[in-house]
């Protein structure tokens, strides 16, 4: 056995420990709850998990300061843009392409290198789909080598991705966080862990991406993902997935490397290719962006 699985038994073992203990109080909790509501615990709604927790509050103003897509009327150019890919996002994820795709709600968004703008990307792909009136969007931290989700977005990290992979956190609605955009909600990152690579590629991720296709057919889930090259858990992540955008910064990003990052993906996904930091004009106020977006042929 190695010391990653020793690390990951031990782990398992002492949350067992833990439950057991716990196990006659929660019964009688469990026992109330269910007399008192009529309904069952483990099937609970995700609202009723949420109402406990904190919403995330986003400050519209300083979204739009920094270009992002806060209200139908924001960020000037990007706003048509970005409805321009995200109308082939759910073309693919509830059209007739939707029939040909594995968990074709599920999409990665990810670059060959780091700082080429896939947050960037992902954030704003996730605010524009939720100005759709009815589609609800899930923008998941799963850069979890290094989180900035909750950075860029401007609020306290919480528990969250990593938290629910180690079994800390049993409900998956106890990761999912409303916000004040109503059809927006989020999972953070989590705390970190030196085992965040191991925890990409285990079975429960699996089981969380299957879970997420599955139990919310009818919402777009977004994760933003660590950059391919150098990463193998992210190809892993690849597979988990109906479609994937890699972000290209023009004029740095080299042909050979996004061809290299491409060739590690699950052929089987709808690939878009999303090019960033364009030359534009002196007058934009948060860099210079331009966007493409093209299916991959089998």
């Amino acid at each position: 056995m190695s010391t990653i699985e020793k690390a990951l038994a031990k782990q398992k073992l002492a949350q067992q420990e833990k439950t057991a203990q716990s196990a006659e109080h929660e019964v009688i909790t469990a026992a109330t709850t269910a007399e008192a509501t009529n309904s069952s615990v483990a099937g609970a709604p995700e609202h009723n998990s949420t109402s406990n927790k904190d919403k995330i509050i986003l400050n519209g103003d300083r979204l739009n300061e920094r270009g992002f897509i806060y209200s139908p009327d924001s960020a000037h150019h990007i706003q048509e843009e970005f409805r321009h890919i995200k109308r082939k996002l759910l073309n693919n994820a509830f059209g007739l392409a939707s029939k040909t795709l594995h968990n074709s709600n599920l999409i990665m968004v990810t670059s060959s290198h780091p700082n080429e703008g896939k947050t960037y990307v992902a954030i704003n792909l996730a605010l524009s789909i939720a100005l759709e009136q009815d589609k609800t969007v899930l923008l998941i931290d799963a850069d979890v080598l290094r989180p900035s989700l909750h950075r860029e977005l401007e609020f306290d990290s919480k528990k969250g991705l990593l938290e629910y992979l180690l079994a800390e956190v049993t409900s998956l609605s106890d990761i999912i966080y409303s916000t004040n955009i109503e059809n927006l909600k989020l999972i953070p990152a989590g705390k970190p862990h030196h085992l965040t690579n191991e925890l990409l590629a285990s079975e429960r991720m699996e089981n969380l991406a299957k879970e997420l296709a599955e139990r919310y057919p009818d919402r777009i889930v977004i994760f933003d993902c660590p950059p391919i090259l150098g990463v193998t858990e992210t190809p892993v992540l690849s597979d988990l997935v109906g479609q994937a955008i890699v972000v290209v910064e023009e004029s740095k990003t080299k042909i050979e490397d996004v061809k290299a990052a491409v060739s590690q993906l699950n052929s089987d996904i709808a690939l878009g290719l999303v090019m960033n930091k364009t030359i534009r004009s002196k007058k934009d106020i948060y860099g210079y962006y331009g966007y493409g977006y093209g299916r991959k042929t089998q």
